[in-house]
């Protein structure tokens, strides 16, 4: 009995090491995947993104351009009281958290712009709900005090055409100081001074629209966005080189004379996606059907005031949630950025631009996708099912061996 006893206790022994051991590799399992899924999938990811090479011109004392490096991003659609779901909140907006985090310490860019649709909601939110959005927004997408953020007002943010009110649009500009028109000047300095005053700096201007209001009914904010943007245009005609000196220009303060970058929500006019392409691009069975103008894309005759007015070398837009790249008449080109969340797709992507005042450069980051996050986890649950399987199959085998055992010294 005593040998029957010993037996046991060493049985006893070496199944409490096995469930210590099982639950100190299920732990680390856990842990590691956990570790990889939310944090270091982001670094590994857009590590491999570089901001792309510019030509850069030289100054008469030798010194080269400088070159602004601006991020562009759109369609964040953070979730609000009337249609968020908490898992989803939750999931969602720490993506974009900590994809924008990381990009913002791997990348250090100087400049972020997004491109509308900040808020999903913002076009029924109440004060206090707006306030909520707002925090969450500032706490996902928090600066350091070398970047600026530029951002431009989407459909979702203030609501369409017809849902669209001046204490909508006041309470947008209220929190990130909405501006029409943005001019940089280089590491030193954000703001061009007067260009007509030697030495003449080399700036970027950045002209940055609100697409909504852009219907051309002759709605009284419809009217003030066009007078903004023909004050604009102006400027920006005055300071090219063959209208300097006109008597329509004297007395106002210049503007870089190169042309400007049109930044807005809705993009250009054009049919449909079907001429879009890249694995960023709507789906087939969505590039065929039109768009809807004043919906969809700006109406062409919106589209051709933009293009004559402030004759831009390149215009940035969002709205579509996918990828695009257009050649309008004229010459400009224009990029549509999909959405930066995964909620509206499974391959979310940002645009990192260089930027002089005669050239520029794009490329494209692309975030983690959704799918290989979930897949990881697929995979590491599977794991574990196998190794808490394989575990209890061992413990029973020797439960059974232990109990053989013990019944053959009790018959002899």
């Amino acid at each position: 009995m005593a040998v029957v006893r010993w037996e046991l206790r060493r049985q006893n022994f070496y199944l409490l090491k096995r469930k210590s051991s099982l639950l100190l590799k299920f732990t680390v399992v856990v842990f590691s995947v956990l570790l990889f899924c939310e944090f270091l999938i982001y670094y590994l990811v857009i590590f491999q993104c570089h901001w792309p090479k510019v030509k850069r011109l030289a100054h008469d004392h030798g010194e080269q351009e400088p070159v602004l490096k601006a991020m562009f991003l759109a369609d964040t659609h953070l979730l609000g009281e009337i249609r968020g779901h908490w898992l989803d909140r939750l999931r969602r907006e720490w993506q974009m958290e900590r994809a924008f985090q990381t990009a913002l310490w791997l990348l250090q860019p100087e400049v972020v712009f997004i491109l509308g649709d900040i808020f999903d909601e913002g076009k029924w939110s109440s004060a206090k709900a707006w306030e909520d959005d707002v925090q969450r927004f500032q706490k996902m997408f928090r600066l350091t005090s070398t970047v600026q953020l530029k951002v431009v007002v989407g459909n979702h943010d203030i609501g369409f055409h017809y849902q669209m009110s001046k204490y909508r649009i006041k309470r947008f500009e209220k929190v990130f100081n909405s501006e029409r028109l943005f001019s940089w000047k280089g590491v030193n300095s954000h703001r061009c001074p007067r260009l007509d005053l030697p030495p003449a700096p080399v700036c970027l201007s950045f002209v940055m629209v609100n697409s909504v209001a852009m219907e051309g009914d002759g709605c009284s904010i419809c009217s003030e966005a066009e007078a903004e943007l023909l004050e604009i245009s102006h400027k920006l005609n005055c300071s090219r080189k063959q209208v300097q000196g006109s008597s329509h220009c004297e007395g106002g303060q210049r503007l870089p004379s190169s042309a400007p970058v049109l930044l807005q929500h809705y993009p250009l006019y054009r049919p449909s996606d079907a001429n879009c392409s890249g694995e960023d691009a709507a789906p087939p069975e969505e590039k065929n059907i039109p768009f809807k103008e004043k919906y969809d894309v700006l109406s062409r005759e919106a589209s051709q005031k933009l293009l004559w007015w402030l004759q831009p070398r390149l215009v940035l837009s969002g709205h579509t949630h996918s990828a695009c790249e257009v050649l309008h008449p004229g010459g400009a080109p224009e990029v549509s950025i999909p959405s930066f969340s995964w909620r509206n797709r499974n391959n979310p992507s940002f645009i990192m631009g260089s930027l002089t005042s005669t050239d520029y450069a794009l490329s494209k980051c692309y975030l983690p996708f959704e799918c290989t996050v979930l897949t990881t986890y697929c995979a590491a649950a599977g794991f574990l099912v196998i190794l808490i399987l394989a575990h209890f199959e061992f413990s029973a085998s020797s439960f059974l061996f232990g109990w053989k055992q013990r019944r053959m010294h009790m018959t002899r």
